[in-house]
């Protein structure tokens, strides 16, 4: 039978070297579209079959090689390589059939086997080809963003907000008649009223907040100021807000608002282990319209003067779990059976002055009196309301006034003579003269922004 083979083949081939190894040192490899690839190639061979692993390059539509340097200067631009893949054998003759099935990945690997050791460790995935990978929360990105980042303000178009109509009788005017569509904003008046609710209606944070009101005279207006004090702090923030009567004495705190619920402290000390909600303290408190809740003191003499620092700490420790702040309307002077108590759970006091030189004197003894009993920064981080009781213009200056208690404590508000308030009646928050209701309001303010300091200096 006739061999296939080409009978002048040297015989003294061995492991697949050609007899022309010139070619070696410069190979010149070129693919040529629809055309036979010639190339003079020597098949290495060593002892270790290793040298080249099938490993090391990788067939995979999904993967590129990096153009190596030494083949990209013999190609066209228009042939550069863009993936490394098997090309259709041509028709072979000669010595190249020994070599045609293998001329797709042999030739790239074999033309130069430094050329493959040296950048066989460049090839790099193609990115736009990898497959996504699913990942945990913690592996996200930093700059990836959470969807507490979708605020109103971030994403509304101010042009397309709708503004809220505004405050003033002008301005108000002119955006009826333009078809609201001209809006001018609020006024003067109403801005100042909307940024002293926002300081009234700023958050108080670590538990209740008390909030004394002294005084060492009788007949000063201690307990109108608390009223007031309470009904501005109700009617401007969202959480609850109790005055409670802690005077030894009769009080009448409980007469300054127009409902009443017919119970007293002594109540709430005899039945504190059977509050175990609101509602229950809710039977007993009366609430304002301004939403204001006060707890009343006993109408008997005879039985209010068993209120003592326990049955205190008793109220205290209840209104402390329902309510942010605690205002307390002690009695006159502050020596009685409550006032340590009351001092000590107080976290900032008001100080009630009237427009006398005995009135005025006697509180300022009051702050004399705070500073060697232990409360010294406790009457550098008071308030002194100079309150107004009688009409007409002052025999005292009440500059002078002001300008003394303001270099002993942190703030002085003067509270003008509103003749509702003279009456002695109960008092609506909303039937004040405006000048009475802004000077309550103001005073509202100075005291949580103390309390708000106290809690940010803790």
């Amino acid at each position: 039978m006739t061999s296939d083979r080409n009978d002048e083949t040297p015989d003294d081939i061995e492991n697949g070297v050609l007899a022309d190894t010139g070619a070696v040192d410069a190979t010149d490899i070129g693919f040529v579209d629809g055309a036979t690839a010639q190339v003079d190639i020597t098949l290495p061979h060593t002892g270790d079959d290793d040298d080249f692993d099938d490993a090391d390059v990788v067939l995979d539509d999904n993967l590129a090689f990096e153009a190596l340097p030494e083949l990209e200067s013999e190609l066209e631009p228009e042939q550069e390589l863009q993936q490394v893949t098997a090309p259709e054998p041509a028709p072979a003759t000669g010595i190249l059939s020994a070599v045609a099935p293998a001329a797709g990945a042999a030739a790239a690997a074999a033309a130069s086997p430094r050329v493959e050791e040296e950048h066989h460790e460049r090839v790099r995935p193609r990115t736009s080809e990898i497959a996504l990978q699913s990942r945990r929360i913690g592996d996200f990105e930093p700059d990836r963003e959470s969807a507490d980042l979708l605020t109103a303000d971030r994403l509304l178009d101010p042009a397309h907000v709708v503004r809220p109509e505004p405050e003033g009788a002008w301005r108000h005017f002119v955006y009826t008649i333009s078809g609201r569509r001209i809006n001018l904003g609020d006024g003067k008046r109403a801005r100042a009223r909307k940024e002293l609710d926002r300081r009234i209606a700023a958050p108080l944070t670590g538990g209740a907040k008390f909030v004394p009101v002294l005084s060492r005279k009788g007949g000063v207006g201690k307990t109108t100021v608390t009223t007031l004090l309470g009904m501005a702090l109700a009617d401007a923030r969202d959480d609850r807000v109790i005055a409670v009567d802690a005077n030894p004495d009769r009080g009448t705190l409980a007469e300054r608002i127009s409902r009443t619920s017919g119970r007293t402290v002594r109540d709430l000390v005899r039945t504190h282990g059977e509050v175990h909600g609101f509602n229950d303290l809710s039977q007993i408190v009366a609430r304002d319209e301004t939403r204001l809740d006060v707890l009343a003191s006993d109408t008997d003499p005879h039985v209010s003067e068993a209120f003592s620092d326990d049955d205190y700490r008793h109220v205290a420790d209840l209104a402390a779990h329902f309510y942010s702040v605690v205002l307390t309307d002690t009695g006159t002077g502050v020596v009685h059976s409550v006032m340590t108590a009351t001092l000590d759970l107080a976290d900032q006091i008001v100080i009630v002055a009237g427009l006398s030189v005995d009135e005025a004197r006697l509180a300022s003894e009051t702050l004399t009196w705070l500073e060697t009993n232990g409360h010294a920064e406790m009457v550098r981080q008071a308030v002194v309301v100079i309150n107004t009781a009688r009409p007409g213009a002052p025999l005292v200056r009440a500059d002078e006034l002001d300008a003394h208690f303001r270099s002993r404590v942190r703030a002085v508000v003067r509270m003008p003579y509103d003749p509702q308030i003279a009456a002695g009646s109960a008092i609506t928050f909303r039937d004040l003269q405006p000048e009475t209701r802004a000077a309550a309001r103001e005073l509202a303010a100075v005291v949580v922004e103390g309390l708000r300091a106290l809690a940010a200096a803790a």
